[in-house]
């Protein structure tokens, strides 16, 4: 039995899962939101409305990629955000109701993001790099304790 903290770590953990899975479900509805449009007329609005300009380095990758987007790329990219958003989500529920699969569920997939976030933090230190790595060992860290602690209470009573 894991303590009442524990419990609220992981459950905390759940929820943070599960708001990933709600934000890039709503991106991908965004992306489909843009089917048939002129996604070059709408970033060069965007990018307008944000008051940058359009020559600058960003706005204008930005504006490169909507010209290179069509209908076939939107859905897919739609289809992977449903993908990632339903994993978000079981994992979500397999830690809130402490289920194990859900706790190796959690540990795995983060696992497998560190590297790729050390290697960002290496090329360019930015709060958001630095901040999504620390959430990540964080929540790996928990998660792979609460699972030890498992273990070793199972391992007492055999």
């Amino acid at each position: 039995m894991t303590s009442p903290r524990l419990q609220e770590s992981i459950r905390a953990i759940a929820v943070f899962e599960a708001v990933k899975g709600v934000f890039v479900l709503v991106a991908g509805f965004g992306l489909l939101s843009l089917l048939h449009k002129d996604a070059h007329r709408i970033a060069c609005e965007f990018i307008s409305r944000v008051h940058l300009s359009p020559v600058q380095k960003y706005p204008k990758i930005f504006i490169d990629l909507a010209d290179n987007i069509t209908d076939s790329k939107l859905w897919f990219f739609a289809i992977l955000a449903l993908i990632y958003s339903a994993f978000r989500f079981v994992e979500g529920y397999g830690l809130w109701k402490e289920r194990v699969w859900g706790e190796w569920l959690a540990v795995v997939s983060g696992t497998i993001y560190l590297p790729i976030e050390i290697y960002e933090v290496c090329v360019k230190v930015s709060v958001v790099s630095v901040f999504a790595l620390v959430a990540n060992i964080v929540v790996v860290g928990v998660v792979a304790y609460v699972l030890i602690q498992k273990r070793q209470t199972q391992d007492k009573r055999s």
